[in-house]
């Protein structure tokens, strides 16, 4: 067939079908020539010479092209690493602006810019052709009937998140059918739809769906795959693998009818995102798309050694976000997500490797002062991953307004009160409350703090408390990958055991984490499967099992059904009460003209803490009020809005404890809602008035509310 090319438009960026044919437009600073390369359904490849560039932007417009097509690129220029140019036109490349992707990449020494067999390695040059074991572009039309769905917007302190996997979620879901396990119109499915609605989470956070590195080399060698996905090769297109519609582009039709059918549902789908690297790894890696289409601006490279890269994320690169079309690349992903694809919110992976412009993490960065102006970004959940892996690259409270953050001293903290190790209930109170001394000084709120006991990278909950070490033997590195400090405890044995007095105390602990986690103030996380004890079997980096080590099992027998109805309860606890989701910080002291505070924390004996008690590490026991009637939040319609309030008692401690309530608070009747000894909420419990003492099973906790 001839085609016709014409000079085009520079923008948009990427491939853009407009009715009549598509325009493609490409940037690379350094190349010296670009050729468009079309492929047939049998693969047949055509070759177009791009001759028009403009501010670096490569582009031509072709008639008749439509949604559909497979295309990709082949770029040329210098090839010299040790300058940092990896230009080879004998590699096929992935569209950094690709809408949508087809198929996986299929691993093979073509793949790489260099030859294998060159004593020099990289600094050789490949001149096999690789566009046999490369995925297509594809052109797509963007067209969709939304039927009117707009982004949620459910307020951040009122948000419960639920981090899932697209195929984990739904693998083994046996009310899906089969034909859908596993993809987005199976996380769009009524079946699994119902469960997070029973649930009551508010939004999910959807662990990464930019088209990845499916099979990277070193895995594929072991029969093993990417399931995480961290490892994108492309910010735009949903990953054709989560798709049950295989028609080239039918991935993001069918992404969108996810996301309808959840908001549709009340619940909000926030996107891990991963821009600090790419799947292309380190100078030995494949050549893919970024790599050949301009190394040497995509890329943060070793300034007096640029045949290196810069590693802040211990994936062999990183992406130069101190570039102005990298910076742009990125946000144009993230306004695309969010007005294309109606995601709401993004959460990103390693962000402190966002704010270096040079070496250290500067929060006044680019990348944060662009994301503060862009009136689309700016106005949707942003959630950082404070950390990466370089020096200095632990920022936990650090980031910028409109940012909130993972917490990992949340998590840490936690985790060490509830295994009975020594740390100041100062620290307990601060992560409890939201995290004032992390957040407030910068003028965030507590919703600043995402709160969570477990993630997706680590032990899930059931392990936690069954392992003290990590078990990662399947993953093929000699147990030597993953995190050997866990901050678990596997209550006396490690692993599975029939002791019925490990077993219960196993299943006490989890409540504990689990109301610990829903009452506290900022936002809270839960891992999906936590609630159905789901287990790896204490491997604690399950990112290549893509089986049944990663997948949930839906097979809700005993104590699986026993604490899943216990964390439904749980939630609708928490959603119920406004004073466990306040959007103020607390102010501990009586406001409103009022005598009692509106929040006070206070001794087993009843007495106040004093300065030097906060400082004690071997305390395992303290109790606090918090008082309904004083919270600073008002209703859409400016209405004052009063809640119940509550009286906790956290007991951390090897033994029971009797608490006495505060002389303040002893004329009202206390009645007990959760005690965690009970495999379930309290149902008619008992009251307490007066210096009657409330016993608080050892390693334990009892939530009383207020009766009128």
């Amino acid at each position: 067939m001839h085609l016709e090319l014409w000079p085009g438009n520079v923008y948009p960026l990427g491939s853009y079908w407009d009715g009549k044919g598509t325009n493609f437009a490409l940037f690379s600073e350094n190349a010296t020539g670009v050729e468009l390369c079309l492929f047939d359904k049998d693969g047949k490849e055509k070759r177009l010479t791009l001759k028009e560039v403009d501010n670096w932007v490569w582009h031509g417009y072709v008639p008749g092209i439509a949604p559909g097509q497979r295309y990709g690129y082949r770029v040329y220029g210098s090839y010299d690493p040790s300058q940092g140019h990896r230009f080879n036109p004998n590699k096929l490349l992935i569209d950094p602006y690709a809408k949508a992707i087809d198929g996986d990449v299929v691993n093979g020494p073509e793949l790489f810019g260099y030859s294998w067999d060159d004593p020099e390695e990289d600094l050789s040059f490949s001149e096999t052709d690789s566009a046999h074991l490369m995925p297509k572009s594809v052109v797509i039309d963007e067209s969709f009937d939304w039927e009117g769905d707009q982004l949620l917007r459910i307020p951040f302190h009122e948000t419960i998140i639920y981090e899932t996997h697209v195929k984990g979620f739904t693998q083994l879901q046996p009310n899906i059918p089969e034909q859908l396990r596993g993809t987005y119109a199976g996380l769009a499915h009524p079946a699994a739809i119902a469960h997070l609605q029973t649930l009551g989470i508010t939004s999910v956070e959807v662990m990464p769906v930019h088209h990845f590195l499916g099979f990277p080399g070193h895995l594929a060698d072991k029969g093993l795959k990417n399931f995480w996905g961290y490892d994108s090769l492309n910010y735009f297109a949903p990953y054709s693998g989560y798709s049950a519609d295989k028609t080239p582009g039918g991935q993001v039709r069918e992404f969108k009818a996810m996301v309808k059918a959840l908001h549709k549902a009340g619940i909000e789908v926030i996107l891990d995102v991963v821009y600090n690297h790419t799947g292309e790894g380190n100078h030995l890696g494949p050549t893919l798309s970024m790599r050949g289409v301009d190394n040497a601006a995509y890329y943060r490279l070793v300034e007096d050694d640029p045949r290196y890269y810069m590693d802040f994320t211990g994936c062999g690169n990183s992406l130069n976000v101190r570039h102005p079309q990298i910076l742009k690349l990125i946000m144009d992903s993230l306004r695309y997500w969010v007005l294309e694809m109606h995601v709401d919110g993004f959460r990103f992976d390693l962000a402190s490797a966002l704010a270096r412009e040079l070496y250290d993490v500067n929060n006044l960065a680019a990348f944060f002062t662009i994301v503060h102006q862009d009136p689309v970004i700016a106005d949707v959940k942003l959630i950082a991953e404070p950390w990466d892996v370089g020096d200095g690259g632990y920022q936990v409270g650090n980031f910028p307004l409109l940012w909130s953050e993972w917490n990992g001293r949340y998590r840490d903290v936690m985790r060490d009160f509830w295994r009975g190790e020594d740390g100041s209930l100062g620290e307990f109170a601060y992560r409890f409350t939201g995290s004032s001394d992390l957040y407030q000084t910068n003028g965030r709120s507590p919703y600043a703090s995402i709160n969570f006991i477990t993630a997706h990278d680590g032990f899930t909950l059931y392990d936690l408390v069954s392992y003290n070490e990590k078990h990662n033997e399947a993953n093929g590195e000699n147990n030597c990958d993953g995190d050997s400090h866990n901050r678990s405890w596997n209550c006396g044995v490690e692993g599975e055991t029939n002791d019925p007095a490990i077993l219960a105390l196993r299943e006490r602990q989890k409540r504990n984490l689990l109301v610990t986690l829903m009452l506290s103030q900022g936002v809270p996380m839960l891992v999906s499967g936590d609630e159905m004890q789901r287990t790896q079997k204490g491997n604690n980096n399950a990112y290549c099992q893509d089986n049944e080590i990663s997948w949930l099992d839906w097979n809700l027998q005993n104590e699986k059904a026993e604490l899943l109805n216990f964390t439904r309860q749980l939630i609708y606890f928490r959603r119920k009460h406004p004073v466990f989701q306040r959007r103020k910080w607390f102010q501990g002291r009586p406001i409103h003209g009022r005598t009692i505070s509106d929040l006070a924390w206070f001794n087993p004996d009843g007495t106040k803490m004093t300065e030097e008690q906060w400082q004690i590490g071997f305390s395992k026991a303290i109790g606090v009020f918090l008082n309904g009637e004083e919270i600073p939040r008002v209703g859409p319609q400016g209405q004052r809005i009063i809640d119940e309030s509550f009286l906790l008692f956290f007991n951390a401690h090897w033994e029971i404890i009797e608490f006495t309530l505060p002389i303040d608070l002893q004329e009202r009747e206390w009645m007990v809602e959760i005690d965690t000894k009970e495999a379930g909420f309290v149902e008619d419990g008992a009251i307490y008035t007066g210096d009657k003492a409330v016993p608080v099973t050892a390693r334990s906790l009892v939530v009383l509310r207020c009766l009128p």
